[in-house]
């Protein structure tokens, strides 16, 4: 007689690619196919995300710009995720306290943050760290925005404040310990943080294939007692309603969430040199140009006569002259000196920085 298995594990590996379709409000082909959320917003909303997604995809293409120039610092492109990443951001309130990633500038400057600020910042300038939105600076260590938004919301908590933390990584962030590490704090603790994965596809030139076996980034949440849900992240729509839920479940004392948004990156991973055709190729790419969010958005408000190419076109000029003003803000910034952060880098500097400041000041002076 055959020995009974104890445990059927082929069933439950299967079992766990059995999760629930992307979220969606507004489909690829611009129809809603969620009445009831897709009618709880206004007009005048609509407009507001696309603007803003013209706003992002507008910065995108100046930054670049800029970068060519060799008028920027180190730059991470976002063109393909302006739904992910205004569709959340918009849903926060500006007491909630932002933990950004390097890619996540444009929320930066959404959140309160200048666009001359954060130009600054790519520059690697002091003070592009001295915004007054309530964020920390882009976190550029992969998945450690994670971990400061689990102990960032845990203060939240213990001051009794009515807001939450909330924070990006990407796709390769979810295979950094410190991504698991964060969740699992928030989680034993119940902070409130909202935990946004934008799996846009390549963790620089890994696919996400290759980076997990699991199904889904979301369920990895799941092992910290996180509830977790996937978004389709070139919705905008859906996006900041799933948000905007998360942000109302978490702030009623449920503790933390996880959001995993598909959405996908254009370009290069950053501005320092990869060349994404040495590892993906236009077959892979064109079923994400043929969903790209701001088509969705524009189809949508000018079936409703919300929306023009005349009004677009005279946004894309007023948004890229503001950043030409923005980056002659940040051009008229002194250059930092050697000794100037040798000077801060200890409120009372050791002997040996102090001899350094003297050597600096010597060279500095000439």
């Amino acid at each position: 007689m055959a020995n009974k298995a104890v445990v059927d594990f082929a069933a439950i590996k299967q079992g766990l690619a059995n999760n629930p379709e992307p979220i969606q409000v507004l489909n690829s082909k611009s129809e809603v196919v969620n009445k009831e959320v897709f009618e709880s917003f206004t007009d005048e909303q609509l407009v507001e995300f696309m603007e803003k997604m013209v706003w992002e995809r507008a910065l995108h293409e100046q930054t670049m710009n800029f970068s060519r120039q060799g008028r920027m610092g180190f730059y991470a492109p976002t063109a393909g995720e302006e739904a992910s990443e205004m569709g959340t951001v918009l849903a926060m309130d500006k007491k909630d306290y932002l933990l950004p990633a390097y890619r996540d500038v444009p929320q930066l400057i959404q959140h309160g943050a200048t666009v001359s600020e954060a130009f600054l910042w790519s520059r690697g300038h002091v003070q592009g760290n001295k915004f007054k939105a309530r964020s920390l600076m882009p976190q550029i260590i992969i998945g450690a925005a994670y971990v400061e938004s689990a102990g960032v919301g845990m203060g939240l908590k213990l001051n009794g404040e009515d807001a939450i933390a909330f924070t990006y990584t990407g796709d390769g962030g979810t295979s950094q310990g410190d991504s698991y590490e964060g969740m699992n704090f928030a989680g034993a603790f119940q902070s409130p943080v909202l935990f946004i994965v934008q799996n846009n596809g390549y963790a620089i030139s890994t696919p996400r294939v290759k980076q997990t076996a699991a199904p889904t980034l979301a369920q990895k949440g799941v092992a910290a007692g996180i509830p977790s849900v996937q978004v389709d992240g070139m919705d905008i729509l859906a996006c900041y309603a799933v948000a905007k839920a998360a942000r109302e479940y978490i702030l009623a004392g449920n503790g933390p969430v996880l959001i995993e948004t598909l959405t996908y990156r254009y370009g290069a991973h950053s501005s320092a040199g990869d060349d994404p055709k040495r590892y993906r190729t236009e077959k892979d790419e064109k079923p994400w140009f043929d969903v790209d969010p701001l088509i969705r958005m524009r189809k949508l408000l000018t079936d409703k006569g919300l929306w023009s190419e005349e009004k677009e076109e005279k946004l894309i000029e007023e948004y890229k002259a503001s950043f030409k003003e923005a980056i002659k803000e940040a051009d008229q910034v002194a250059p930092e000196k050697v000794t100037d952060m040798l000077k801060r880098t200890f409120e009372v500097p050791t002997p040996d920085i102090q001899e350094q400041i003297k050597e600096f000041e010597a060279k500095e002076s000439k």
